[in-house]
């Protein structure tokens, strides 16, 4: 165990020494940040709005666009989480990487330490920073709805959404490992952040909303982790803002909301419970792990 601690403090630190590194995590967080909000959250507040005067009724327009707003950034809120969950740990497993390049791997390999441990310490960096930037981006995100006039989630919800990124995170830095071990070069591997970095965002329904996306599309995100991720935390930041929204509706009014925007995922006609995403997620990191400890057994590292 002391091995595997070390080794996690030492990944650990080299991330957080790399002032590029870190610098650039925070500025993908941003750069989508503006995208959503200053773009398309205009966009989707516009059409939530136009929806609920089309609804009829004695409305109040201006309460409806801050409760719009207020709904429409906390779906945003959940998006970003879920992008930094990805981004943030494929960054931090960079390490491995270098250490090939660099030709500590295999010195590593040489020394009497288990591969499993090695795994496990490039794993669980990967997972903590990757937990620690999700959970500042969370206190920022709710600092900034506090500054701005809205509610803040309750306590409990802060802990469940915690719960989730901790889930998130670990599902991703188990796949940072696996992609890991098939490159060999600091370009591809700067090369591969930049394509997953951008497709996270359409896989997870984060730029364009579930409606906006032909079916077939939409039916295969369903079955990709990224999407369930997303939609876990999209229930717990909306859940009272769409409730507020959606007064004096249908209850059929806040429910095709929750389906368009892809905050409830349906399948086979029914909607994928919390317990199921928790299920799934959990099975993808585990198989992610399981495979990758079998590609680890077989994999040669040899001097650059």
């Amino acid at each position: 165990m002391r091995e595997i601690y070390y080794l996690t403090k030492r990944n650990m630190l080299l991330f957080l020494r790399d002032k590029a590194a870190v610098f650039f995590s925070v500025l993908s967080m941003l750069i989508v940040l503006a995208l959503m909000v200053i773009f398309l959250g205009s966009m989707n507040c516009e059409n939530v709005v136009d929806a609920l005067a089309e609804a009829g009724g004695a409305r109040d327009t201006a309460a409806d666009q801050k409760n719009v707003e207020y709904l429409i950034k906390m779906w945003t809120l959940a998006g970003i989480l879920v992008t930094n969950a990805v981004t943030v740990t494929l960054t931090v497993m960079g390490t491995m990487v270098q250490d090939e390049t660099r030709n500590k791997l295999v010195s590593f390999y040489a020394a009497p330490v288990r591969r499993i441990r090695l795994a496990l310490g490039y794993i669980l960096s990967s997972w903590l920073v990757g937990t620690g930037m999700c959970v500042l981006t969370l206190i920022a995100g709710e600092a900034y709805m506090g500054l701005s006039g809205f509610p803040l989630l309750s306590v409990s919800d802060g802990i469940t959404l915690f719960m989730m990124i901790v889930l998130n995170t670990f599902v991703w830095a188990a796949f940072a490992y696996l992609l890991a071990l098939f490159i060999h070069s600091e370009s591809a591997w700067s090369g591969v952040l930049t394509i997953v970095g951008t497709l996270v965002g359409f896989v997870g329904a984060i730029y364009l909303p579930m409606s906006m996306l032909p079916k077939g599309v939409g039916n295969v995100l369903k079955h990709l982790p990224v999407l369930h991720g997303a939609a876990m935390m999209r229930v717990v930041c909306t859940k009272d803002a769409v409730e507020t929204t959606f007064a004096g509706l249908p209850k059929i009014a806040g429910d095709t909301f929750r389906e368009q925007m892809g905050v409830h995922i349906i399948m086979n006609g029914n909607v994928v419970s919390r317990q199921q995403q928790i299920l799934f997620l959990t099975a993808c990191g585990i198989i992610m792990i399981a495979a990758a400890a079998l590609i680890g057994r077989k994999r040669r590292v040899t001097k650059v």
